[in-house]
């Protein structure tokens, strides 16, 4: 199989998961609040652009079974808000509920807005660490494309994008993951500097979020648990 071809059958199969993850958080019902209980790292959890928290429910899930607390913010909404804008909610957030510890769990934007929350939450440290999955960290040629402002900011010529880059202190606290082929950053989404990039054997934006090393990164920075390669 071609590379070519590899990639649309990726591509094809990441717009499946997509659309079966945002139908299921869609008709869900649940209430945010049953998974505040837990005594182990508090998890927050911050989507990506047009994604709700409930897109990343079955993640949500999989911690909270494990003993976390894990807090979502409704006040993000759909996460189209600009980059500054929502790390400040959530920076209000945390010190509304006093979170101390607390690991972030992000997709694409939700990763900007993850590391911009750090860099201003840097003095009171109540951020240990972030996963990110597929952020685009160095931005996306195809944002510079776009007609919508909320899609737009993925420009590398961004002012966000450019500024988030010259903040090299917060990266060795993230972990990056993402696929070896995805079709809304083709520049990848190697973090320069991170704890760690994890390159998945695999390609998509969306579906990457199913793969179980997702979980197992997680784990290894919320309990300290080593990760199997």
């Amino acid at each position: 199989m071609t590379s070519l071809v590899r990639n649309a059958a990726w591509w094809a199969r990441d717009y499946l998961f997509a659309l079966r993850w945002q139908v299921a958080a869609t008709l869900t019902r649940t209430d945010p609040r049953q998974f505040l209980t837990g005594e182990l790292t508090p998890i927050v959890i911050l989507p990506g652009v047009y994604e709700t928290w409930r897109f990343m429910t079955p993640l949500i899930r999989a911690m909270h079974d494990r003993g976390h607390p894990v807090h979502v913010l409704p006040v993000l909404r759909r996460n189209r808000r600009p980059v500054d804008d929502a790390a400040a909610r959530v920076v209000g957030y945390l010190a509304e509920q006093d979170l101390r510890g607390c690991v972030l769990l992000a997709h694409s934007k939700g990763g900007l807005v993850g590391k911009r929350t750090m860099v201003v939450d840097a003095p009171t440290g109540r951020v240990d660490g972030m996963l990110a999955v597929a952020t685009p960290f160095g931005g996306s040629r195809y944002g510079r494309l776009m007609v919508l402002p909320s899609l737009r900011i993925f420009s590398p010529r961004n002012a966000t994008i450019v500024a988030l880059s010259r903040e090299h202190e917060v990266n060795a606290r993230i972990v990056s993951i993402y696929g070896r082929f995805d079709p809304h950053i083709p520049e990848g989404s190697e973090l320069p500097g991170a704890a760690k990039n994890v390159r998945l054997d695999t390609g998509g934006h969306f579906r990457v979020l199913a793969h179980p090393r997702v979980i197992a990164e997680l784990i290894g920075l919320s309990e300290d648990a080593p990760v199997v390669p």
